[in-house]
């Protein structure tokens, strides 16, 4: 029987390819931790794993399924650096601030390749990614970010592409240049997700789904959370569920704010297909961006962020085959056979965010379409810091990121109004 997520619309080529799914039990009764997690995406998983691995005792609760948010559901590229990029990272906090905050980032994608081979997760990684634009004025500035990630950030990975390049990798003439990457890649994430709870599993940690939070308080030294069924006593806690968290804490939701991120899967393309030759994935310069890649199997994998939510998947094809058809007018028939969507945690500045929101209760998110290097690592800093190094965790933390505008009775409509100028500036 086909599994349908009840919090993201669609089913995802993912569920489909990701093989075996372990389910996990539901949490019954009140137990007791060093650690609780809510939240069992990439942050929270990652967290459990290496918490567990240095002996901590752990339990995890996931509201649904693991991956039936973000992590199971995204683009699957990894980015390079911070969300952010790292000249605007230098202009705000300094130079030396913003390379240990790119460094860092660069950290995260190292280890996410490493934690997913020493642990035998085939998480069908392929190397490159092409950053692209449709407006000739913005090459200038592509140019200057690929002399100075070699030049100032010790990144030589970036080379500047013509419009004759540009249209040969990505397989079509509607942009006119643009960067390409081969210091980074793409992934299958929800094998991520699957493989990261087993080795999470099988190092000790107590993992439970359909386990939703009923509320969490922190008083003398201890935190309690509670569920539907039961509770967990722990003397720490780390809030994990990023866009899918708005009625848990209300410091994280006055800064994170969840948009909807939507996919279409392709009938396999064929070999001899003009898209993507290289193999890489790809991403525009819109503000409401587009990313794209190809599948193992040779399908066109394409994403594009709407304003608001869309529930039925027809409608998510219809929207995905439009924007497919506008930078590969051959296949404006194609025929979808994937359409799916996710929750995206996006913060003001596009910057990740982690607070101690309450007495020993650490939240975090707000990756903003980055999260797929970044929460994994997110969850790895975690455990260093209950281990009593919070110094790598710190650098995050202290950003600045201020919360939406509007409260909450008028921060979703500013947002809407926001993105629908920004997504018309990108018709300009």
């Amino acid at each position: 029987m086909t599994y349908i997520s009840p919090i993201s619309p669609g089913f995802s080529w993912y569920e489909d390819t990701v093989g075996e799914r372990p389910e996990y039990p539901s949490l019954e009764g009140d137990v007791t931790a060093d650690v609780v997690i809510v939240g069992g995406g990439f942050t929270g998983l990652s967290a459990a794993a290496h918490l567990a691995k240095a002996g901590v005792n752990v339990v995890l609760i996931e509201a649904y399924r693991f991956g039936d948010g973000a992590s199971g559901r995204n683009g699957g590229q990894l980015g390079t650096g911070q969300r952010a990029g790292a000249e605007e990272m230098e202009a705000e906090y300094g130079f030396e601030r913003a390379k240990a905050l790119f460094d860092l980032a660069e950290e995260a994608k190292a280890h996410l390749l490493e934690f997913a081979e020493t642990n035998a997760i085939e998480i069908d990684f392929r190397p490159g990614h092409l950053n692209v634009t449709h407006k000739k004025r913005e090459l200038p500035e592509f140019e200057e970010h690929a002399e100075a990630m070699t030049a100032r950030f010790g990144y030589p990975h970036l080379s500047m592409m013509d419009a004759g390049e540009t249209a040969e990798r990505v397989g079509s003439t509607q942009y006119v240049g643009g960067v390409r990457d081969t210091g980074t890649g793409h992934i299958h994430p929800l094998k991520l997700v699957v493989g990261t709870a087993r080795v999470a599993g099988a190092a000790g940690a107590k993992l439970f789904e359909n386990t939703k939070s009923t509320g969490i308080t922190s008083n003398g030294g201890k935190i309690r959370v509670g569920t539907e069924r039961g509770s967990i006593t722990a003397d720490k806690c780390l809030i994990a569920t990023n866009a899918y968290g708005a009625d848990l804490e209300p410091v994280s939701a006055a800064h994170i704010m969840p948009i909807g991120s939507f996919i279409g899967a392709t009938v396999p393309l064929g070999d001899d297909s003009p898209v993507l030759p290289g193999g890489e994935s790809a991403s525009d310069s819109r503000f409401v961006v587009r990313y794209f890649r190809k599948s193992p199997d040779g399908r066109l994998l394409f994403g594009g962020r709407e304003i608001y939510a869309v529930d039925d998947p027809k409608d998510i094809s219809i929207h995905i085959r439009r924007q497919i058809a506008e930078i590969y007018p051959a296949l404006k028939d194609v025929e979808i056979t994937h359409a799916w969507g996710g929750y995206v945690g996006i913060t003001m500045p596009r910057k990740p965010f982690v607070r101690e929101v309450m007495p020993n209760v650490i939240s975090s998110g707000g990756y903003s379409g980055h999260g797929v290097m970044l929460s994994n690592f997110t969850g790895k800093l975690y455990a260093e810091a209950v281990a009593g190094n919070r110094d790598r965790l710190k650098l995050i933390e202290d950003m600045k990121i201020p919360p939406f505008p509007g409260g909450r009775r008028f921060r979703a409509p500013l947002l809407f109004l926001a993105l629908n100028w920004y997504a018309l500036r990108d018709r300009i």
